[in-house]
């Protein structure tokens, strides 16, 4: 049966600051180092071991990814790069504390942008300090101006399909360090969460979801470490 685990990066800067982060490159605080490391020993303690990694192209989740190999003495285990993987791209509130915005535009808005199905957050401003149309990695890719969790799974499944799928399906152990959103998008389409029930689905960071998978890579079962 194919093991996967899933690892939410850890505690960014921006998490300690309580503001919506999205795209934009944040890195790790000192604890979230400390996660990041933690869940590598939790994953060797545990008898895991790895053929092949996946992750974004954000620090945040490399450095948690390479972090955690490093704790597993498995730093050599081939890693790809995807920007598939990033986070949801949060738009306008890019950079924005979260109580802040709250205040600006009312709770009952800021629920709905952040954790309602398909309505996107305001689209980021041509010009924006957070604007990443020049950043070398997504030389070539129309960047979003703003994503809701629908637009992230609907660019997380295809990768899923064409890229980690596979790598499964050919008897590897895989593990995927990404972002709270674009993992999102994997538990609910392994788990066959609807799509109200997986706006509820918190991923706590630094902490590995291990799941076991049928032959046809549905969930029989997911646990935390």
């Amino acid at each position: 049966m194919p093991t996967l685990v899933l690892l939410r990066h850890g505690q960014s800067q921006w998490n300690l600051e309580n503001r919506f982060t999205g795209w934009w490159d944040v890195g790790l605080t000192d604890q979230g180092t400390t996660e990041a490391l933690n869940a590598g020993r939790r994953m060797k303690d545990a008898g895991l071991d790895f053929d092949i990694g996946f992750t974004s192209v954000q620090s945040r989740a490399i450095k948690t990814l390479n972090l955690a190999l490093a704790a597993m003495d498995r730093v050599w285990i081939p890693v790809i790069k995807n920007w598939h993987l990033n986070e949801r791209h949060y738009g306008g509130l890019t950079g924005l504390n979260k109580a802040d915005t709250a205040a600006k535009y009312g709770e009952d808005q800021v629920k709905i942008w952040r954790r309602s199905f398909d309505v996107p957050p305001p689209p980021m401003e041509p010009g924006s300090p957070f604007d990443l149309s020049a950043d070398r990695r997504y030389e070539g890719i129309a960047i979003p101006a703003a994503e809701s969790l629908k637009d992230t799974i609907a660019r997380v499944l295809p990768y899923w399909e064409q890229a980690i799928a596979p790598e499964l399906r050919a008897g590897k152990r895989v593990i995927i360090a990404a972002h709270g959103n674009s993992l999102r998008a994997l538990v609910k389409h392994l788990s066959g969460l609807s799509d109200e029930d997986i706006v509820h689905e918190e991923i706590p960071t630094g902490q590995p979801m291990v799941y076991t998978l049928a032959g046809d890579l549905t969930a029989l079962s997911r646990r935390y470490l």
